[in-house]
Formats: C-alpha cells, structure tokens, sequence
C-alpha cells in the first residue's frame, strides 16, 4: 500500500457520511477530521496534490430541519444540505489551516463531469488551485441535485472527479473495509478480497448484496461504479476504511483494504479516449513547422495555423491535418472555431487583443493532443 501511495503524485480522498458525522447526534466527529488533515499536510509535504470529496452535509445539517425523523423528503435533503455545507467547510478550512494549507470549496453535479462546457471549467479551476498548493474540497451540489442526491452518489462523483484531473490515485474512505464476497454481517464465511484486476459481472453481484452504513446513502453498488469509472482512466482505486483516526497513515501502516487496479496510466488513458472519439467537429490546418513542432512533444499554437472548417466549440474534438490536407492527429480544441479564426497566423501575446479575452497560449495543449503513428 506505501508503494502505490508513494508513486502517486495527485491523490483523490472521497470520505463519507458515517465516517464525518456521529449516527447519534448528527455532529461533526471534529477529533477525526483533525487527523485526516494531519494526513493531508504530510501527503503534501512529500510533493503530492491532494483533492477531497467529501460527504456529510446533509448528515450535518438534518438536525436544523427535521426533530427526529429517520428519512427525509428531497425537498428536507436539500435544506438540510444547504445548513450543513457551511459548517463542513469551515471545519475543514480551519484544520487544515492550522496545517498552513489553504481550501476551495467547489459544489459540483455529475451533469458537471458529463457536460463539455462545464467539464472544462471545473477541470481548469481545479488544476489551477493545485498549482497554487490549494486543497479543493469538493461536494455533490445537494440543493440543485435532484437525481444525484436521491443515490447520494458522491462515490462516482469522486470517480469522475478523479477522471477530470488525471489523478494516479482514488481512496474511497468509507464504514467497510473494502469488498467481500457476500455481507460480512449475515454471512460469517465472506471472504474479503484484497485486489481485483477486473471487474466482472461476479464481482459486480458480490456488491449488489453486500454492506452499506446506515448514515450514508450510497452503498457498494456504487463504489464499483466509481472504480469502473477511475481504472478505465487509468487511476488505482483503494475501498477502505476510515474509522480509524489518521486514516491515510492507518492505510500505508497495515489497514485491510481492496485495491482496484488499472492496467493504464492517467496520460495513456486519456490520449486513447481522445484518439477514439467519434464525434469530430472541425478541422485545423497547419504549416509544415507546426507539424514539426507537434512531432516534438510541442502544442498546437495560433501562429502556426493555416485555417479552419467547420464549426466546433470550445472542448470539442477537432482534425488536425497538414498542408496538403494529410491528417497528423485530432486534439481537442482550446478555442471556438469563431475564436481560433481570429487568433490563427497570430503570436500567443496577440490572443485578448483578437478575442478580447485572456485565454490559452495553445489552440491545442499536447496533453490533448494525439497523433498519427
């Protein structure tokens, strides 16, 4: 477990209710949180970005809206999520501030991952607050979430999330300490599985009848949902559990887990989904030095561009193809194509003076960018 810890350099932490709010009074177990900041500060002491998503407010807010009722309606969710998000925060903006760690809060929906527009924002945002040594704290957004919040799904949230910035790494901190091949609490013969390559149908039906808490909605259907989404992009997904204090060190120590592997890496995986995409909506022509320049590792730049059909927007798969109209790779577009018209044959340094905006150097960062082998 150190080793894959170690070898990871951006760490997405997804922690759930049962684990941030006691079952009996609804409070912040603030004890605990104090050690998983603890944790946070020594990931990123050893050079590692650090993203949470974590659960609880609705757990933590229910208290200011219903005197003792068991099951809320959607309506008394979204309220009680809006009373119990400031509070979440604030703890977390407070522990980990006595680590000198600064935090964002970001609320986010799955529409936001599945959304092209919205993918690309939050997928900047977030890169450029872990540039700035950061810690983003990421939580469904509850109170415009209506479907999402009935499955209380921020165990594929934090899949996707992961997805969104190339993370090598997911830990899904929950009540269970990983999988087993049935319910532990009803079947005392349940084997508990330490590592799965693949995720079969068999290992689909184990998670269908095993183990949820009673505080959290989501349940191990949907944390082999998460690490369906989180290998297929090339992240390691780690199931564990996060009752003990300092979780992150009880983890690389000796806690019982199960390890979801990826075969891919996170660059790989990308590039492979981008060389597949089917759905191409424009082309960009470039100069025999722009060729050159990519064939070098480099991004497509403005001045290099000789034109451009079609129309696509921002986020959207583009064709990329040289002077003589032979295709070199598709990428995906920085610019709308109104946009890259007006800022094409043009240095970097003219683009907010073209597109009256501050935007990208690259029309087509390499990192988005696949070529013809």
């Amino acid at each position: 477990m150190t080793t894959l810890i170690e070898k990871a350099k951006k760490i997405v932490i997804k922690v759930g209710s049962s684990l941030m709010v006691d079952q009996d009074g609804g409070h912040l177990r603030e004890d605990w949180l104090k050690t998983l900041a603890s944790d946070v500060a020594s990931l990123k002491q050893r050079g590692k970005d650090v993203i949470i998503v974590t659960s609880g407010s609705v757990a933590l807010g229910r208290k200011y809206i219903t005197s003792g009722k068991r099951t809320l309606k959607l309506e008394e969710k979204q309220a009680a999520a809006a009373c119990g998000q400031p509070e979440l925060v604030r703890k977390y903006q407070e522990f980990l501030g006595k680590n000198n760690i600064p935090v964002a809060q970001i609320l986010l929906t799955i529409f936001d991952s599945e959304n092209r527009r919205n993918y690309l924002n939050a997928k900047n945002t977030l890169e450029t607050l872990l540039l700035n040594g950061v810690v983003p704290i990421i939580n469904e957004n509850d109170t415009v979430a209506t479907e999402e919040l009935r499955f209380g799904d921020n165990d594929r949230l934090a899949a996707r999330v992961a997805q969104m910035v190339s993370a090598d790494l997911l830990i899904l901190f929950s009540d269970v300490d990983g999988l087993y091949t049935g319910n532990p609490r009803l079947e005392p013969d349940a084997k508990h599985i330490p590592e799965v390559k693949e995720i079969t149908r068999q290992i689909e039906d184990m998670a269908s009848g095993a183990l949820s808490s009673g505080i959290g909605s989501g349940g191990m259907v949907t944390k082999i949902e998460a690490a369906k989404i989180s290998v297929s992009s090339g992240c390691t997904m780690i199931l564990a559990s996060g009752k003990e204090k300092n979780p992150v060190k009880s983890l690389e120590k000796s806690a019982k887990y199960t390890v979801f592997l990826s075969s891919d890496n996170p660059r790989r995986a990308r590039k492979r989904w981008i060389a597949s995409s089917l759905n191409v909506q424009g082309e960009i022509i470039i100069d025999d030095g722009a060729v050159k320049a990519l064939k070098g590792g480099k991004s497509l730049l403005p001045a290099g561009v000789m034109d451009i059909t079609g129309r696509f927007d921002r986020g959207d798969t583009v064709m990329i193809k040289d002077s003589r109209l032979h295709k070199i790779g598709v990428g995906i577009a920085a610019y709308t194509s109104d946009d890259a018209r007006l800022i094409m044959g043009q240095q970097s340094e003219e683009i907010e003076n073209m597109v009256g905006f501050s935007g990208r150097d690259e029309l087509i960062h390499r990192d988005n960018l696949v070529l013809e082998e």
